[in-house]
């Protein structure tokens, strides 16, 4: 009787013991909002799994436009973003609303369009110039229209141009930048993308790179923790795991090594 009771007993602490242990081994979930051009380039698939093994978090990936993504933060309604649209970043963290912001990489924008250039811009230069001789030539342009970071910077080039680009020749489509590709290709006209998003279609798409290495075409990316003092429920300390584990050389390595066709999609900030 007494060694069935010391058997119940063991049995029961073994049980107890196992439960606690599958409690603790459930990851916490940590919500990132990015931008599409981000989670389209393939990175976050190799950046994030070492991270969520490291310190069993699972990251929870909401891609859409740099706007929408600053707009969840604002709202509490995610614990941390990445985004690629400094401006917007500086008026979110001196609104209080961000805070710990970190540059993590950058590449650089890219004006592609058909092979047979109907607006003579290969090898161009000077953005804004190019802007302007694809709408002397009322030359097809597609625009993401959903104020992600890429949108504003399309936005800003035209206004550099002094043009308001007319209806005629120019789609709106309110969607992400592969969308913007896969339209542009079939309609074969012009359109702005970050080069790690053309990388990564290159091969799905019929576009070419038409104009580069202006210095307006830069394209830094940020991480910045949702505010733990306005939002309670953010989960700040995974936030600034997840921000350390991102700026670290370790995972700085990972951005580096990421390439598709032997090309660097993003350069890291911390290391060459």
């Amino acid at each position: 009787m007494k060694k069935n009771i010391i058997f119940r007993a063991i049995l029961i602490l073994s049980i107890s013991l196992l439960l606690i242990g599958m409690v603790y081994a459930e990851p916490i979930h940590l919500k990132l909002a990015t931008t599409t051009s981000t989670e389209n380039s393939g990175l976050l698939n190799i950046l994030l799994p070492p991270f969520e093994d490291l310190f069993n978090i699972k990251v929870d990936v909401i891609a859409v436009g740099t706007g929408a993504a600053i707009k969840l933060g604002e709202n509490g309604d995610v614990d941390i973003i990445l985004t690629h649209d400094p401006d917007a970043e500086d008026k979110f963290v001196q609104n209080g609303k961000g805070v710990n912001r970190r540059d993590v990489m950058y590449n650089d924008f890219i004006v592609l369009g058909p092979s047979n250039d109907p607006a003579k811009i290969k090898g161009m230069k000077n953005v804004v110039s190019a802007f302007t001789n694809i709408t002397n030539q009322q030359a097809f342009f597609v625009s993401r229209g959903d104020a992600s970071g890429t949108d504003q910077k399309e936005k800003s080039l035209w206004q550099m141009a002094n043009i308001k680009p007319g209806k005629e020749f120019y789609l709106e489509i309110g969607q992400g930048m592969g969308v913007a590709l896969q339209t542009a290709s079939e309609k074969q006209a012009y359109v702005l993308c970050d080069r790690g998003t053309f990388l990564a279609f290159k091969d799905k798409i019929e576009l070419e790179v038409l104009c580069e290495g202006d210095s307006l075409l830069a394209n830094p990316y940020s991480i910045i923790a949702v505010n733990p003092a306005l939002y309670s429920q953010v989960k700040y300390m995974e936030a600034m795991q997840l921000i350390a584990w991102v700026t670290s050389i370790e995972g700085q390595k990972i951005i580096r090594e990421y390439k598709k066709e032997g090309e660097i999609l993003f350069h890291p900030v911390a290391i060459k």
